[in-house]
């Protein structure tokens, strides 16, 4: 009976002992088992994963000059484990922990160890940093900063994984410190047990991450620095990506700056995309400018290195660096028309008012410059956006397309073309600008208020002498025969009262949205257009007063325009009445929205022949508006010929000049320039736009230096 038992016992060891071989061959053997897959995978769970950081997209001009990148720059870092023992609260919790063991020499220990790690910050760190220009007080607080922000992880974390109010974990992400911790809190009101809880969290990612407490600007700071902290093993000289901007404040509300990507806005941009969504101290383009609207399109994706829970490499996905954005700018052209702009040996008058510039490239719509003045230098901005809004002159608005102006007497070549086109006047038929005060109701001409005579004294009043004098008295009697809609729609089709459709890239993805660059609509009714309301046709405009046609016809009442409208307009003009939407971008391909984006007026050559001869004498003849500040130019040496129009306001007092210019070889670009408190088209806004042009030629934009007197004859 004895041996029974005992063979059943060894027959049992047996085939137990067969089971846990053959099974152990299978988890050595068959690679693709389940159980193979699950300690895999397990392995993959308790390991670990580095994210590598991407490089943002470069911004170019038209020349492939760099108007934005990414540049590397050293940063003195501090580990959290040496930072945190000037955080009272670290420092507490490890004491609570050491008590709790109750013997004398750990207690020593960790005295001993706070007060030498205390001392390597306050005789070391500190000091060392102060040595490369950084105050005491300011490396202190950086230091209070990290200290901060990581015992706030720490505390969000712990209150998350002491079962709190599920109510609360719903939406984890939107739930506040204050909240949470005021869970914490009621669940936990010994302050200590607190302590205790949050000390435990010490598998955060962060806390093994060197923090940046100071930025090193020479070659020379780096070198000391790493002479100054060769021997403490708790700061690092790392680099990082800065963004740079080598032009300065060039072209500065245009490109618009990068700042930490900390709003809602950016937050939901990639919130589904683990790499490309945002870490804490990332960066994104701050509202409005190329580096906003472009975001999708320069942003890249970290690439990431993932390890198992030996240590073992398992999976590396390489980092997608972001696309570059090209535009349609000339860097060189708008760096010297700001600095022109504001030179008060050039613009003696007016150097240092606000003003804004255009300038259109008519054939493919291309914009040169984009001009608003002052500027602000891109790479101080995110550092002192605050005093940049506050600067009473407002150099964050984009003067060229985020305001608008009273258009003045560079309206009158639509209000000719509108009268002419709809057989409200011909053009022979002249209207008498008389040598006395205008009726009650209608405005005066210009010439009476400042010569006591009226323009009738000076020639036939038709429509191309009228350009020419820029009469008021001529434009706002043509304006008033004009039936109100139909001079809104002449308006609105060659681009007032909207935005242009200035395309912006479509992202590579096409998952994100298209953004847009902020315009200001302008306004050609009773009412402005609100910039949120998206005009998709004419019938979105308000209707305009019947008593404000007078005043339109001059550039005043509820007409108003921003420079780049102006310009554009000019261009149309240029293009024989095509209108087309002007390009800021040249790669990525812009996207197709907006309603007419080309559209074809259809002006008659007989209306078109007498705008630009009356343009050509503003420029070109005597007592043209604009003759005596275009004459000693001689920009016929350069075959090149000049249209335009000068124009002033009252109330507010602004002065401009738009037009366009054509050279022997046909090519074509349109301008405006606008002057805030100027109060003369004539002698303050037509010689700057002169010396606009000079640089354009300069530039090979237009005109040929080779070719000899004649001016050009206009091509249509």
């Amino acid at each position: 009976m004895y041996d029974k038992r005992v063979k059943i016992f060894i027959a049992i060891s047996l085939a137990m002992l067969l089971t846990c071989v053959l099974r152990l061959a299978q988890m050595q053997l068959l690679a693709d088992s389940r159980l193979q897959d699950e300690i895999t995978e397990l392995k993959r769970q308790r390991g670990q994963s580095r994210q590598l950081k991407t490089v943002r997209g470069r911004i170019l001009d038209r020349n492939g000059n760099v108007l934005a990148a990414d540049a590397p720059r050293f940063q003195i870092c501090i580990s959290y484990p040496l930072s945190s023992f000037l955080d009272d609260r670290v420092v507490e919790a490890r004491r609570l922990k050491t008590v709790e063991k109750d013997t004398n020499p750990s207690r020593v220990k960790f005295y001993n160890e706070v007060e030498a790690r205390r001392s390597q910050i306050t005789e070391v760190v500190i000091p060392g940093c102060v040595k490369l220009g950084m105050s005491e007080q300011k490396i202190r607080g950086r230091i209070k900063a990290i200290n901060d922000y990581m015992w706030n992880q720490r505390a969000f974390q712990a209150w998350r994984r002491s079962n709190p109010d599920p109510k609360l974990l719903e939406n984890v992400l939107s739930v506040r410190l204050s909240e949470a911790m005021a869970d914490f809190k009621r669940r936990f009101p010994d302050a200590r047990e607190r302590l205790r809880r949050i000390a435990a969290v010490d598998d955060l990612q962060e806390m093994n991450r060197p923090m940046p407490l100071l930025e090193l600007k020479t070659d020379d700071d780096i070198f000391a620095a790493q002479i100054e902290f060769m021997d403490v093993n708790d700061i690092k000289i790392l680099p990082t990506a800065y963004r740079q901007y080598p032009y300065g404040s060039v072209a500065s509300q245009t490109i618009g700056w990068v700042g930490l990507a900390t709003q809602e806005q950016d937050r939901k941009l990639f919130e589904d995309d683990r790499l490309a969504s945002y870490l804490k101290d990332e960066v994104c383009g701050r509202d409005d400018g190329v580096e906003y609207v472009c975001e999708s399109i320069l942003r890249g994706r970290r690439g990431e290195l993932v390890y198992d829970i030996d240590r073992e490499l398992i999976r590396q996905n390489e980092p997608d660096y972001g696309n570059d954005v090209i535009l349609t700018l000339d860097a060189s052209l708008q760096k010297r028309i700001e600095e022109d702009l504001t030179n008060p040996q050039i613009n003696p008058l007016h150097h240092v008012s606000p003003m804004a510039a255009v300038v259109i490239e008519v054939g493919s719509g291309d914009i040169l410059a984009l001009v608003s003045v002052p500027t602000y230098d891109l790479n101080g901005a995110r550092y002192n956006y605050g005093d940049i809004l506050k600067d009473p002159n407002e150099p964050a608005i984009h003067r060229a397309l985020n305001k608008a102006y009273l258009p003045g007497s560079s309206v009158k070549p639509i209000i000719l073309i509108a009268a002419m086109e709809t057989g409200l006047v011909t053009s022979e038929e002249p209207i008498v600008c008389p040598t006395r005060p205008a009726p009650s109701g209608w405005p005066n001409c210009w010439i009476f208020r400042g010569s006591g005579i009226g323009h009738s004294d000076l020639w036939t009043n038709n429509g191309r002498n009228a350009l020419k004098g820029s009469c008021n008295i001529y434009f706002s009697h043509v304006a008033d025969r004009l039936d109100p809609l139909a001079l809104q729609r002449w308006l609105f089709l060659f681009g007032y009262g909207r935005p242009l459709p200035l395309a912006c890239p479509v992202p590579p993805s096409g998952e994100q949205p298209v953004r847009e660059l902020r315009q200001e609509p302008g306004q050609i009714s009773a009412k402005p257009v609100p910039m949120s309301k998206r005009i998709q046709s004419f019938d979105d405009i308000p209707p305009m007063n019947q008593g404000d046609k007078r005043l339109f016809g001059i550039g005043h009442g509820n007409l108003w325009a921003t420079p780049l409208q102006v310009t554009n307009a000019f261009a149309t003009i240029a293009r024989a009445g095509l209108h087309k939407p002007p390009r800021l971008f040249l790669q990525p391909l812009p996207s197709v929205t907006g309603p007419n984006l080309s559209a074809d007026l259809n002006i008659s050559k007989h209306t078109l022949d007498v705008v630009y001869d009356g343009m050509s004498a503003v420029v070109n003849e005597r007592n043209g508006t604009a003759y005596d500040a275009f004459a000693p130019a001689n920009f016929s040496r350069y075959g090149v010929h000049v249209y335009g129009k000068t124009g002033s306001t009252e109330r507010p007092d602004n002065a401009c000049f738009g037009g366009f210019v054509q050279d022997t070889r046909g090519r074509k670009i349109a301008l405006a320039i606008v002057i805030e408190g100027a109060q003369s088209g004539s002698h303050d806004a037509a010689p700057l736009a002169r010396h606009i042009i000079q640089l354009c030629i300069e530039a090979g934009h237009i005109g040929n230096s080779q070719t000899g007197p004649g001016a050009a004859t206009l091509t249509r």
